[in-house]
C-alpha cells in the first residue's frame, strides 16, 4: 500500500459507510419482521450520518491530492481501493451475501464488518502522520459505537 495521509483515509472511510449503507438497505429488504427491518433502515442512516461526519473531518483538514491525469481521477481510485480491498469489498459481499438469510445471519455479517473496520482503522494509523491520529482516533470512537449498537440489537433480536 502506498502512504496515505488522513484526507485518504476519511475519503476512504466516506467510501466504507456508503458501501456498510447498502448493505443494511439490503438487509432491510431481506427480512421480513417489522422492528428487524427498522432496525436496519435506521442503521443505513446510521451508516450515513457516518459517511457525513467523515465528510466533515475531511473538510476540516487540508488535502493534498496528487496531481490527476483527468478531473476525478483520485477519488475513483480511492473509491475503487474501498470496494475490492477493504471492508465491505465486492466479492466478500458477493460470497457472503448468500449466507445473509435471515436477521442473526445479517447482524452477524454485519458485526463482523464494524470489528473489521475498527481493525483498518487501528493499523492504517501507522501509515499516517502522527499529528493525525487524533482524527482517526475519532472515526474509530464512530465504529465503536456502531459495533456496540449491533450486538445490543442481536441479542434483543436474536
Amino acid at each position: 500500500m502506498g502512504v496515505l495521509n488522513a484526507s485518504d483515509i476519511y475519503r476512504i472511510a466516506m467510501r466504507i459507510e456508503e458501501n456498510g449503507s447498502n448493505f443494511y438497505r439490503f438487509a432491510a429488504q431481506l427480512v421480513k419482521e417489522g422492528e428487524a427491518k427498522k432496525q436496519f433502515e435506521w442503521l443505513a442512516g446510521e451508516e450515513e450520518k457516518h459517511r457525513i461526519i467523515f465528510s466533515d473531518m475531511l473538510s476540516n483538514i487540508e488535502s493534498h491530492d496528487p496531481p490527476e491525469g483527468y478531473p476525478g481521477e483520485y477519488a475513483a481510485y480511492l473509491h475503487d481501493y474501498a470496494d475490492n480491498n477493504l471492508i465491505f469489498k465486492k466479492e466478500v459481499m458477493d460470497a457472503e451475501m448468500g449466507k445473509v438469510t435471515d436477521t442473526a445471519s445479517a447482524l452477524d455479517f454485519a458485526i463482523r464488518r464494524e470489528l473489521d473496520s475498527i481493525l483498518y482503522y487501528h493499523e492504517i494509523k501507522g501509515f499516517i502522520n502522527k499529528a493525525q491520529h487524533t482524527s482517526i482516533d475519532r472515526i474509530i470512537n464512530e465504529e465503536r459505537k456502531h459495533f456496540a449498537l449491533l450486538s445490543k440489537l442481536k441479542k434483543e433480536l436474536c
